[in-house]
Order: structure tokens, then sequence, then C-alpha cells
């Protein structure tokens, strides 16, 4: 048996072979610079959980250097300095104002881990300040914020990927290609999923701001508040002011791929239902939520989130299933199987373990892809897999099912535009209300 490459071996063999370049382009994106000998260098922002994979998946990748480390919380930012160190042998900057880092023209990129309110003004930030964007999912905090971000990048023509990662995962690419070859005939419902065991977040209290915290650079474009001592580093997922629910959170992955197979833009209609069922906390989202998306009359998808139950579908935490005239397609992160009308498996292209639902970090190889198309994105004639203009269609999806949830009925969307129409109170929730001064604008 062969022995499994290590991470710096993948990521160096990967580049050498080109992984992850151009397969299913035709997206539309200015390039920064083309300069294939030289390392783009890159801040990251947002560094306790996610923004941890970035700091090990950019320093092991040789076109790419980390120059600032740039966080809120003081330990985190020690912490993550070392490691960087560690990985590319040369120190990064460890910075609390990430508008450091944009002041520095050797920078190149701005990568974004923060929480989900600082994503769309950061992203704008950078764009003025000449850098290319990498920024988690979702893309916006509301609606609005992804078409700002869309126009932005328009404006500044910088290459801007959202952090979707499986868009570069080889075989999810590979069970796109078969979608489109016709192997389960004419795909038109998709089903995606996730579940997982969430615990209670309790009922916080205010209490005074830690010192190793900047409480007020934290909460940014989001209306100040007082500190609680239930919020910091995770649980802000779970509240208006600050998060987008479990269907931003997790859904977006899954919501995209189903999209991206059934290949549509905006729905015709959003439907949604559940609630905050396992708890009785300060968790102010649904724990379960069942939304669905009609496009036009002939394609459909559900989404199914349980935060508080992990029972599997299909054998998996997560994972989208694809309906055809002729057979079903099942895809998560680790590969794909098909089966024909009589359920029985005609193909089966998948990896050895299944993909860890509970894992909030979300690292290994995927990532490494994905990292690697952006890089090659600036530096190379190459499409990004998730330029601004498609992962906000997919951001959007979620955004109005939590708005349909939150309104208790169905919303009627332009599918032109993927605007909801007809729904003054509904199209209240489009944006938000922004801290004075920190209101983001292209």
């Amino acid at each position: 048996m062969s022995k499994p490459l290590d991470r710096r071996t993948f990521l160096k063999k990967a580049t050498a072979a080109g992984v992850g370049l151009g397969v299913l382009g035709g997206f539309s994106t200015v390039r920064g610079k083309s300069a294939p000998n030289n390392k783009v260098v890159v801040a990251i922002a947002g560094l306790h959980g996610r923004g941890g994979v970035h700091a090990q998946s950019f320093g092991e990748n040789p076109n790419a250097e980390i120059a600032y480390i740039c966080d809120v919380d003081s330990r985190v930012v020690e912490q993550r300095v070392a490691q960087v160190q560690d990985i590319q042998g040369k120190k990064p900057k460890g910075i609390t104002d990430f508008r450091e880092a944009l002041d520095d023209k050797s920078v190149d990129a701005l990568v974004i881990a923060t929480p989900d309110h600082w994503h769309t003004p950061m992203a704008i930030y950078a764009l003025k300040a000449g850098k290319h964007v990498y920024v988690e999912k979702p893309c916006g905090q509301n609606p609005r914020e992804g078409e700002l971000l869309v126009a932005a990048q328009k404006k500044y023509r910088k290459v801007v990927q959202m952090g979707n990662q499986q868009r570069s995962a080889l075989k999810s690419i590979q069970a796109i290609n078969d979608l489109r070859d016709g192997i389960i005939g004419t795909p038109y419902y998709a089903r995606a999923w996730y579940a997982n065991d969430r615990d209670t977040i309790g009922h916080g209290v205010e209490a005074p701001v830690p010192e190793w915290l900047d409480w007020k650079l934290w909460q940014g474009p989001a209306p100040h508040i007082k500190y609680r001592d239930n919020l910091v580093h995770y649980n802000w997922h779970w509240f208006w002011r600050w998060g987008t629910g479990e269907v931003c959170n997790n859904g977006t992955h899954e919501i995209d791929v189903a999209r991206w197979a059934l290949d549509v833009d905006y729905p015709s209609r959003v439907d949604s239902g559940g609630g905050r069922y396992a708890f009785d906390d300060d968790w102010e989202f649904f724990d379960t939520q069942m939304i669905t998306y009609q496009f036009g009359d002939d394609k459909t998808i559900t989404w199914q989130g349980r935060s508080c139950n992990p029972r599997p579908v299909e054998g998996r935490g997560r994972g989208t299933a694809v309906h055809g005239t002729k057979g079903t397609l099942i895809v998560d992160r680790n590969g794909y199987v098909v089966y024909d009308m009589d359920n029985k498996e005609v193909k089966n292209v998948t990896g050895q373990s299944m993909s860890k639902s509970m894992d909030v970090a979300g690292g290994g190889s995927l990532t490494d892809m994905h990292i690697q198309n952006f890089l090659d994105a600036i530096r190379d004639d190459v499409e990004p897999h998730s330029p601004i203009d498609e992962g906000a269609k997919s951001v959007l999806m979620c955004h109005l099912g939590n708005i349909a949830q939150k309104l208790g009925r169905q919303l009627d969307i332009d599918p032109h535009t993927g605007r909801i129409r007809d729904d003054e109170e509904a199209m209240k929730m489009w944006s938000r209300e922004y801290e004075i001064g920190w209101e983001p604008t292209v």
C-alpha cells in the first residue's frame, strides 16, 4: 500500500499538476496581476476557527505568503503568528485592526473568516484598497450585502472567491459533469440536508469585556451592545444581530451544490417551516428548518436542517440527493453514488471515510484545492470556481429561507433578480441597520 501524502507534499503536487484549474469554467471575472513566478501575499482576518484552517493552508501553499494575522482576540493572534512562522519559516505581523494590513501595498489579498456581519463590509474595504478577496460563506449577513459585494467586485475588478469549497472538489466536479451528460436523465429535484448535535447555549448575562478582546471592533458594523458572556467565539451564529442561522452557516454548502446540480439561478417561490425545539435558551434562529425552493414549474430544491439531532440521511450527516427521470445521484464532500430507477447502484466514486458534520472548522484537501484555485485566479488566467456573483446566489437562497421562516409565509420571488415581490414587510429584512459610520458603500 502506498504511503498517503502529507499536506505539504499534496499542495506541491497539486500546484505542479494544476489541480483545481478551470474545470467547469465559464464564469466571468477580471483577473488581478498575472505573476506566476511571485507568491501571493495575503492577510488573514478572523483566526479562531475556520481562520486557523486558512493559516495552515495558505501557510503551506508554495504560491502564497502570509504577511499579516488580524484578530480582535490577542490570544489568537499570538497563537496563529507562532503557527504560521513554524509553517512558512517567516513570521507574519500580528495586528488587531485589519485596516493596517490594507494600507500595506505589498499585500495582494485579504482572507476573511470573521463572524458573518463583517464579511461584506470587510471585503468592500479590501476591494477599495486594491486587494483580492477570499471570503468565507455566507458572503453577506443579509441579501443587500450580497448585492453590494457583487457590485463592488464589478467596480474594482479584483478576484472575489467565496469559501464554498465543494465547488473545487474533483469528485463533485465529476458528478456535475455526469449530470450534464445525462447519467440520471433530466434532473428535476435536489434534496439537501445537514444534521448535527449542537448543545444549548444557555442564557447569557452582561459581563465585563475580557482583557484580550477588542469588543468594539468585534461588533464593527453591527449596532453595538454591551458584552454578554455566551457570544464569543461561536454562539454569535445563532443571533440575528451578527449571525445567519444554520442554513447560512452550513446549508449554504449543500444548497449551493443543489443549485449547481440543477443548473438554476433564482427561485420563483420560497417556503420554510420549523422552529427552535431542542432547548429553551438564547438561540434566536431555528434548530430545525425545512425550506422548499420552486424554480418555475419544472425544478425544486429542498433543504432540511437539524442542528440538534444528528440522525444521518442516506448514511450521511450532510449531502445532496439529485433525482432525475432515469435515476438518482447522491453527492457529498467525499464523492458520489448513482442509482438507476430500480435502486441499483450503477456508479460509485467515493473515498474511504465520510465527512464529519460536526467539524466546525472544516479543514482538509477541499479547502486546500479551493485556495489553490483562488491563487491561480490571481496569478494566472484561471476561472475561480466560486466567483462572488455565483456564490451570492446560493447565499441569497439561504437568506430567503430565513425570511420566509421568520414571517411564517411563502415568498414570491422575481426569478430574474432574486428579489421578493409585492411584500413590503419581507423587503424590510432585505438589509439591516448599521452602527453609525460603518455602513458599507460601493
